[in-house]
């Protein structure tokens, strides 16, 4: 099965003033398709057709955003004490990620933990499993942040969509990863 350019749930202005309608036709209508386009023309089907990295980012904000609840939030406060730690933690990390990639948040056994990739690396195969992802190529914030990463950062952790992240900690969130399920 074919990689496609998933269908956003939010309207393109949804995001907005965090993410203009100018920066998601750009991310999402050229970049995240033109990944999607070459990436259709060279992966072997391991299993992960059809997951990208830039789907996952996505799925994880949200116009609406609401508290972290139920495990997930017992695991933040467990690991970071609150939330807003995590977010302090999460930027922290995206900020000082050199050159482009993602910064994400990660289940490592039965304890989540944050850490950032370069450029087309996945957290699955060092055996974490992605709850949440932030995208820190520059085409992710240039148009809305120039070059002041640390405000789109901090923008960005203000529409995280905690429910995305609390279905892919209790194994729901593949299926709503995946774009094709």
């Amino acid at each position: 099965m074919a990689f496609e350019l998933p269908t956003l749930p939010y309207a393109k202005d949804a995001l907005a003033p965090t993410i203009s309608a100018e920066t998601l036709d750009f991310h999402y209508g050229k970049h995240h398709k033109a990944y999607v386009d070459k990436t259709n023309g060279f992966v072997a089907d391991k299993g992960w057709r059809g997951r990208s990295s830039p789907s996952f980012y996505w799925f994880g904000l949200t116009p609406e955003p609401k508290e972290p609840t139920g495990k997930l939030a017992e695991l933040i406060e467990k690991t970071f004490g609150s939330k807003e730690e995590l977010v302090k933690k999460l930027i922290a990390e995206a900020t000082n990620h050199f050159s482009n990639g993602w910064g994400w948040l990660v289940l490592d056994g039965d304890e989540i933990k944050v850490t950032s990739l370069h450029d087309a690396d996945t957290p699955v195969v060092y055996d974490y499993k992605p709850l949440l992802t932030i995208d820190v190529w520059e085409h992710a914030y240039y148009i809305d942040y120039r070059n002041a990463r640390p405000g789109y950062l901090d923008a960005i952790t203000k529409i995280i969509d905690w429910d995305f992240v609390a279905a892919n900690l209790d194994g729901e969130g593949v299926s709503r990863a995946d774009q094709n399920g």
